[in-house]
């Protein structure tokens, strides 16, 4: 791969992404494997002003070691200079910028439930750092190879060819393979904002899902609650693009309005195990049941990780004939897969999404219908059969998918 796509798709994270604005602060977080492009993306941070940089590295080998070895209840510990990290960046809510490439296999023999206690433990404490930054500032989450993920993807391949496909694969799809990505990316913008605009314009309060795998579901949405997709702006008033690549429109549903079965049409990879062939039912917009044919006790943790944990947070409208799915792989990485087809989210709603929502409480928006969470989990449901047919407040039924694809 020549070295100048690599430093431009840097530019594209640094610049179109994060929008590093002079005399920010900068977080990126990334695997220890990734010195060499975490560099290039702080470099370009510093040319657009960025006050400092900082790295927070993870290590699917030393949380193993960690959960593996220490006392479960020394996990639920929080030392005073991670808590005073938490608070650093909650007082200055500095841009995060996470560079995934985590091995989809990393930490496959962990007890879910235990890390499940662990999180729910560790955010008594740091929740409120973690709630006091949200919806502050940008943030950009984007891929980048390793070695371990890339030989997942591409398994016919060995070490740094399969990183070259891998690399090739990510620039493809983030649009930045000509070298245009920046170009590229104000035009797909366009046309994410006007197919926002459309699905807005329509004022829908329910949106029903089926299809062949046997999906049949129904979801209520939240009067004036808008769809968004592409660049959103911080409550600092900065422009961003969270997501590199994104083809989604989503919108947050409302909080207790969910009745049905939905079938996954893509495996979920959380915490370095992947879960396969799964569903789950929801009642009274809960998830009540749930079936996986591989690590079903992986998704149940995700569900119990507090009480909003099994509600729906996002519902995410994406093509079947997307760039990321039409070049036939499975990434076996939330951040492509789910870019690939429609998708819900179990978790955390998004505040921004209600206009005003800047001068409402956290309890005010809860109230109007936007579910509370410390996670977030996306999973895919999306194929080629795929219908969704939308309800207006005026009960008007509207056809928004068909056969896996825009049906406008």
């Amino acid at each position: 791969m020549k070295q100048e796509l690599i430093e431009k798709y840097a530019e594209l994270v640094a610049k179109t992404g994060a929008n590093v604005q002079p005399g920010q602060y900068v977080v990126i977080r990334t695997d220890v494997s990734q010195e060499y492009f975490a560099s290039l993306v702080a470099r370009e941070c510093y040319k657009l002003g960025a006050k400092r940089v900082f790295v927070h590295w993870q290590s699917a080998k030393l949380t193993s070691v960690d959960y593996n070895e220490a006392k479960e209840e020394n996990l639920y510990e929080v030392p005073s200079f991670e808590e005073e990290c938490q608070a650093f960046m909650a007082k200055h809510t500095p841009i995060l910028i996470w560079i995934d490439a985590d091995d989809p296999d990393g930490m496959k023999d962990l007890d879910s439930a235990k890390m499940a206690r662990v999180k729910a433990e560790k955010y008594k404490v740091i929740g409120k750092y973690v709630e006091a930054r949200q919806d502050q500032a940008q943030w950009c989450i984007c891929g980048y190879p390793s070695k371990a993920w890339a030989e997942k993807v591409f398994p016919q391949y060995k070490g740094e060819e399969a990183m070259e496909h891998l690399l090739e694969a990510i620039l493809e799809t983030s649009r930045a393979l000509d070298g245009n990505g920046i170009e590229n990316w104000k035009r797909h913008e366009e046309d994410l904002k006007k197919r926002c605009a459309h699905l807005n314009s329509l004022k829908l309060r329910k949106l029903h899902y089926t299809s062949e795998k046997g999906t049949d579901f129904t979801v209520g949405l939240i009067p004036d609650v808008i769809f968004l997709g592409g660049g959103e702006r911080g409550k600092n008033g900065f422009f961003f693009q969270p997501n590199i690549p994104s083809e989604e429109c989503f919108t947050s549903p409302k909080r207790g309005e969910a009745e049905g079965i939905v079938y996954a049409s893509k495996p979920l990879v959380y915490q370095g195990k992947v879960i396969e062939n799964f569903s789950i039912r929801f009642h009274e917009g809960k998830a009540v049941e749930v079936h996986a044919e591989k690590n079903e006790d992986v998704l149940k943790s995700i569900l119990s990780l507090d009480e909003g944990a099994s509600y729906l947070g996002e519902c995410a409208l994406v093509p079947f004939d997307s760039p990321i799915n039409n070049t036939g792989l499975l990434f076996f990485n939330t951040l492509y897969d789910e870019n690939a087809s429609c998708h819900l989210a179990i978790g955390r709603g998004f505040n921004s999404l209600v206009p005003g929502y800047e001068n409402m409480s956290d309890d005010e928006l809860f109230k109007l219908g936007i579910n509370r969470s410390m996670s977030h989990v996306d999973f895919m449901i999306g194929d080629e059969t795929l219908s969704i047919v939308g309800t207006t407040e005026e009960g008007k039924e509207v056809q928004i998918f068909k056969d896996g694809n825009w049906a406008f």
